[in-house]
This record gives C-alpha cells, sequence and structure tokens, in this order.
C-alpha cells in the first residue's frame, strides 16, 4: 500500500484541488481531514467523484448534505462530543455560559448545540463576537454579563492564547472558568504558549479512561517517534489507517467495492471496536461511538492531564 500525502493546510479550496488530483493519480481512498469546515469540502467531492473517503478527525455533523455511500467517519459527530460536555458544564454549577465566537459554520454548529442542550435544562449561551472585541474588552463583558464560564469557539493559537491570558490576569474574573470544547489545551503547543495559564481548561478528547494493549503498544510507537506523548488525533489517524488497511486486504482496491464495505468493518483500534453505522441525523457511515473524555492539564503539573468525565 502505498499512502500519498497532500496538505490541505485549513484551506478549503486547497483541500477540493488535492481531491482532485489525488483521484486523477488513481487513489482508491481518501483518509484524513482534521478541520471541520475543510472535511466537509473534501466529503462533498469525494462523494461526487465517487471515491471513498474515512473521515479521521472532522466532527462536523453536516459532514454532507445528503446521505453517502462513500463516506465514513472514525471522529465522533459534534453533536454527540458538545452534548456531553454541555452536561459537564451544568454538573459543575454553570448556567449562564458565555461563548467568545469567531465566524464559521464548526462555530455556529456548537453554539446551536449548546443553546439547545443547556436550555430546556435551566442554562443559557451568551455571544461574544469577536470580529467586535479585543481580548480585553471580553473581560469586560463577562463581568457585565454575570457569566461564570467563557468558552473558546476561537482559533488557536490567536485569539484563543490572548483571550486566556487576558482572563487569567484580570482579578473580577478569578472564579471564571474557562474552557474548550474544541480541544485547543490537548496539543503541546498549547503549555509552551500560555504554561500554568493553559491548565485548568476542560476541553474534549476522545480516548479510553485506559489504552488497551494495541493502544499501549500504538501510543509508545507514536511517543518514541515524534518525540513526545501523542495527541488524541494521532490515534484517530491511526484508526483510520487500520480500518483501510483491513477493508483494502478483505474487498481489494476497487473504489465501489470499498464503499460497500463500510458497513462490514469490524476492526481492533487503539480505543476500541470500529464498526460503521447509520446513525440518525449523521449522512455518513458513522462509528457511534469512540470515547469521549472531557479533560483538563493539571494545573500542579501542566504536562499532565486530568479526566473529570
Amino acid at each position: 500500500m502505498e499512502l500519498v500525502v497532500r496538505d490541505t493546510a485549513a484551506d478549503p479550496q486547497r483541500a477540493v484541488a488535492a481531491v482532485d488530483e489525488l483521484a486523477g493519480l488513481g487513489v482508491v481512498a481518501l483518509a484524513g481531514e482534521y478541520h471541520s469546515v475543510v472535511g466537509r469540502e473534501v466529503a462533498a467531492r469525494a462523494d461526487a467523484l465517487g471515491l471513498p473517503f474515512l473521515c479521521s478527525s472532522a466532527v462536523l455533523d453536516g459532514l454532507t448534505e445528503q446521505p453517502t455511500e462513500w463516506v465514513a467517519r472514525v471522529a465522533p459527530a459534534q453533536s454527540h462530543g458538545w452534548r456531553i460536555y454541555a452536561d459537564f458544564l451544568l454538573g459543575a454549577g454553570h448556567r449562564r455560559i458565555a461563548v467568545a465566537v469567531e465566524p464559521s459554520v464548526y462555530w455556529a454548529a456548537g453554539v446551536g448545540i449548546l443553546r439547545d442542550y443547556l436550555a430546556p435544562r435551566g442554562g443559557t449561551v451568551v455571544e461574544f463576537d469577536m470580529r467586535a472585541l479585543a481580548p480585553t474588552a471580553v473581560c469586560d463583558e463577562l463581568v457585565e454579563k454575570g457569566a461564570t464560564a467563557l468558552l473558546l469557539l476561537v482559533g488557536n493559537p490567536e485569539p484563543a492564547v490572548s483571550i486566556v491570558k487576558a482572563v487569567r490576569r484580570d482579578r473580577r474574573l478569578a472564579e471564571v472558568m474557562i474552557g474548550a470544547p474544541a480541544g485547543q489545551p490537548e496539543f503541546a503547543e498549547w503549555v509552551t504558549l500560555l504554561g500554568g495559564d493553559g491548565a485548568g481548561i476542560p476541553f474534549l478528547r476522545y480516548l479510553p479512561e485506559r489504552l488497551g494493549p494495541l493502544g499501549v503498544r500504538v501510543e509508545a510507537a507514536l511517543r518514541e517517534r515524534l518525540g513526545e506523548a501523542p495527541s488524541f488525533v494521532a490515534f484517530e489517524g491511526y484508526d483510520t489507517v487500520a480500518v483501510l488497511a483491513d477493508v483494502l486486504r478483505s474487498d481489494g482496491v476497487d473504489r465501489a467495492r470499498i464503499a460497500e464495505s463500510w458497513p462490514h468493518v469490524a476492526v481492533e483500534g487503539t480505543r476500541g471496536l470500529i464498526r460503521f453505522s447509520r446513525t440518525p441525523g449523521i449522512n455518513v457511515w458513522q462509528w457511534a461511538w469512540p470515547p469521549v473524555q472531557v479533560a483538563d492539564r493539571d494545573p500542579a503539573a501542566p504536562g499532565r492531564f486530568r479526566i473529570l468525565r
């Protein structure tokens, strides 16, 4: 099996061009994509071309507009993880929640999921439009609105890092929880840029409480190769390739046969047995579900993670 790599650079147009190029080169399947907005474009183009696409990390519920047989996904749908996160917020006593948000289909979907889950349970969501507010102005808005939690629905490292620094330095906000459901604190760069200020910020990660034997072996191999502990995204990538390798071994390299195999997959991944099914509201073949944690970095040792839920 030959792996042909193209960098989408988080650019939807560049991603579509990469799909066209790879299809023209005769690839039998596509794998990957971290960014949800870009993943949606990859999925749409793969569907149009009749090219199997196994999505590793993009979580947007609406990965395709219409049901498709060509696309399957290892990552959980955004609505699944973000409802778990919303429930965590309620359990921690937060009822008035602010979101610092930038324009994006992904962030808008996240706000909608949070609002729909929290509103019937007595919670409210207040939006701060980061096109109009500087990080220091966010602090004043938090005080004025009386929010007890601020969620970062913004790009990383900026403006996320600047917002965290501003809130941490404002004594009026000492009791305000900062959260990052999209997972920004998972990555080592977060600690490099923020140090201790980046700890104690709950986020979603898609790992079990304890890895099984395969997960332990893969974690050790990735740690040696990367020179640091792998993120949950690395496990998503490994599981994606493991599924594709199994499909190619059993069903060959015909594109249509690969797509037809999605509902018959049963592959032991690093985080559990991977099977794809039709899930209400999701138009692709979906692993329902990978394990989901709410975690943060330990304030006593920011290089260490704590599982909060």
